[in-house]
């Protein structure tokens, strides 16, 4: 078992991912947390006005109203970072066959609120989402709220195989390409990393 110091430093603006509508946050997004606790706390971090954000994706707050992420934000970019990168020929996510399995039983963010720590304003982005229907092409707005770049997040991965480590620092070094949060296509929440053992001796980074 080792823990790995991370802290990461958004390169991009980072959207919200959370649904403003707290009803349509209850019946569909807080219902793919994990276990029951967590789709009450989620409901309960949003704090966001009802009506002037029912459209928007949102933060979740911690209990004095400050922007986090969730722990398995972070494990989800794993996951998907390892499917990325199982395309790519030599890397250590290659060797990965039951890549799901292994992070949901051998790695874990010990963390379960991570604090988004920025100066500034939290600001809002608007972009049209274009789709081809059946009635021809529908244009929707979509609108997120927006920490800038800058912001950094601080967290321990514990790993319960010790070889596991370079694949970690593997997946964190993609997230300069692809990171967290909405529009990651477009580059929004990539970020450098630095990462620390426990008697903060360095382990790698690309900041």
């Amino acid at each position: 078992m080792k823990d790995i110091k991370v802290r990461l430093t958004f390169i991009e603006p980072i959207l919200g991912t959370a649904s403003g509508n707290k009803d349509l946050h209850t019946e569909f997004i807080a219902s793919k947390a994990p276990d029951a606790k967590s789709r009450e706390e989620e409901i309960e971090a949003l704090g966001a006005d009802e009506v002037e954000r029912k459209e928007m994706t949102v933060f979740a707050r911690d209990e004095n109203g400050h922007p986090i992420l969730w722990n398995y934000h972070i494990k989800g970019f794993f996951k998907h970072a390892c499917q990325m990168l199982k395309m790519v020929k030599g890397t250590e996510s290659e060797k990965i066959k039951a890549y799901k399995k292994l992070i949901d039983g051998l790695v874990f963010v010990n963390e379960r609120q991570i604090p988004i720590m920025f100066e500034g304003e939290i600001g809002n982005l608007q972009r049209p989402l274009r789709a081809q229907t059946m009635q021809g092409e529908r244009v929707a707005l979509a609108n997120s709220e927006m920490i800038p770049s800058g912001a950094t997040v601080s967290f321990t991965v514990r790993i319960l195989q010790d070889s596991l480590e370079k694949t970690i620092l593997e997946w964190l070094d993609y997230g300069q390409y692809n990171g967290l949060g909405q529009w990651r296509s477009a580059s929004y929440g990539s970020f450098h990393f630095v990462a620390y053992d426990k008697d903060a001796n360095y382990l790698g980074g690309n900041k």
